[in-house]
């Protein structure tokens, strides 16, 4: 496989028009598809879900506008927000990408039709009774934490075997694949081994899992590492500064704990 130039870009222009979007999507897509035929894929494997973490309800509006059906959100009572803002927009779905505590889950089941970071059976047993409540179900993607960093959440990789056994439970989830982020790092040698251990992962659990088929998917790769993940196999890639442009507000803002957000 060719090798490609760092991916790795540490600024972003705001994208505050119709057609800057449009034009941030389009040349998002080209990768993707220049990345798939590195890697001898098919583009339509791959799905670009873009993170509208911090941006306002009018460029929200230009990018579904664009085309946008599906926007990723980190924290839930933002997306809440937005859901309710924009609720004249029908088809406009929210998919929860950032960690979840089970105080908030009766919101996700409310309105979220993803949830990608799903690490603990406490949150599954609280989204399944809330989703009960509302009869609805809930894509979910387990996380898993394959650089081994204390910053990021996510299952650690040996113990996502016992937690897929015990997802049968919660009948309101329906299990879609695994998550993960990968190390934050303009050194390819470093990134990649997070996304093929994730694809490693995945056929571990569809050989031992008692629901192993359910794990089609891999959702990996952000703004800076997208292209990379492509090439190792993700089916979804949450892109949000080089769609949007950069964001005023650090991590940390997302992230109280002090762990990185997954955007």
């Amino acid at each position: 496989m060719n090798a490609v130039p760092s991916p790795v870009r540490p600024a972003y222009r705001t994208a505050a028009t119709l057609e800057e979007i449009r034009a941030n999507l389009a040349d998002i897509r080209a990768r993707i598809d220049a990345a798939c035929a590195r890697a001898g894929r098919d583009p339509a494997e791959v799905r670009l879900l873009p993170v509208s973490k911090t941006v306002d309800e009018s460029r929200i509006r230009m990018a579904y506008a664009a085309g946008c059906r599906l926007l990723g959100e980190n924290k839930v009572q933002e997306a809440y927000g937005k859901w309710e803002a924009m609720a004249d927009l029908t088809d406009l779905d929210w998919a929860i990408i950032g960690h979840l505590q089970t105080n908030k889950a009766k919101f996700v089941a409310r309105f979220a039709r993803e949830f990608q970071a799903l690490d603990n059976l406490r949150v599954a047993e609280a989204l399944d009774r809330r989703l009960q409540d509302e009869g609805r179900g809930l894509d979910v993607f387990v996380q898993v934490n394959t650089s081994g960093e204390a910053s990021k959440f996510g299952l650690a990789p040996e113990e996502a075997l016992d937690f897929a056994r015990a997802l049968p439970a919660y009948a309101s989830l329906r299990v879609r694949g695994l998550m993960t982020l990968a190390l934050f790092s303009p050194d390819e040698a470093r990134v990649r081994p997070c996304f093929q251990l994730l694809r490693d992962l995945r056929e571990r659990l569809r050989q031992d899992a008692p629901q192993g088929a359910d794990f089609a998917e891999l959702s990996m790769g952000m703004s800076g590492d997208f292209e990379w993940a492509i090439e190792e196999g993700a089916t979804t890639v949450r892109v949000g500064q080089a769609i949007f442009g950069a964001r005023a507000l650090p991590d940390s803002h997302y992230w109280p704990e002090g762990r990185t957000a997954p955007g």
